[in-house]
């Protein structure tokens, strides 16, 4: 695979397909061939006639190569739960290795693929298999997306040691303003800071819907940027 990352988070919806579309822009600003891709995504709507994940879409309509919807969302189910329970709802497996030889695909369309994992970092998908191993298999270092809410940084830390276990390294994370009415964030950026052990790509806040990749972009460290093309 060419240069990549897998992206995940602390938790389910707290900012990682928002993340992976600011990242693909701001990688795509500075020149290089970006393949963002959700690796699985659940729920779905019915817009125009045809079954349209929120997610898989807002990373279709930031890339720049002509990618297919299905080139960015490989796997897609209807239901919004756990994907392997998604999966069992509509009668269907989800299977290890065509799914990694999908991803490794879309990723060659490129120089640069952002990876985005299903919920937080272990998150089942088939019997003896998680989105943990998923980053395994692919041998991807790792950003993390913080969601700045109560509690927080136990989890940051506690998905940080799950990733190291693993023994893929934690690359980066960014620190997403998920309730605008949480007390102490400078304490708490900081204490994430120190626990973490690696750099922080930007604290972005509570943005307008829909969030423009464009506006959440600004918020990220351009030096820290530079350095994950490194």
């Amino acid at each position: 695979m060419s240069r990549a990352y897998f992206i995940t988070g602390t938790d389910t919806e707290i900012g990682k397909t928002f993340t992976a579309a600011a990242l693909t822009h701001a990688f795509s600003e500075l020149g290089r061939r970006v393949t963002p891709i959700k690796a699985l995504a659940a729920g779905q709507e019915l817009v125009g006639g045809r079954w349209v994940n929120e997610d898989v879409a807002t990373l279709h309509a930031v890339q720049r190569l002509g990618l297919t919807e299905s080139q960015v969302g490989p796997l897609q189910f209807r239901e919004p739960c756990a994907p392997h329970i998604a999966a069992q709802l509509e009668g269907r497996r989800i299977e290890r290795e065509p799914l990694l030889a999908s991803l490794r695909a879309t990723a060659a369309l490129g120089d640069l693929a952002l990876v985005e994992g299903a919920g937080g970092f272990r998150i089942p998908l088939a019997e003896g298999w998680d989105s943990a191993d998923l980053a395994v298999d692919l041998g991807l270092p790792v950003i993390l997306v913080v969601g700045l809410r109560l509690g927080c940084i136990n989890h940051a830390l506690l998905t940080a040691e799950a990733v190291r276990a693993r023994g893929l390294r934690l690359a980066a994370w960014v620190a997403n303003t998920v309730d605008p009415r949480q007390p102490h964030v400078t304490d708490n950026l900081q204490a994430l800071q120190a626990g973490l052990g690696a750099p922080c790509l930007g604290h972005v806040p509570r943005l307008p819907h829909p969030v423009d990749p464009a506006a959440a972009a600004a918020h990220l460290n351009a030096d820290v940027l530079g350095a994950l093309l490194e």
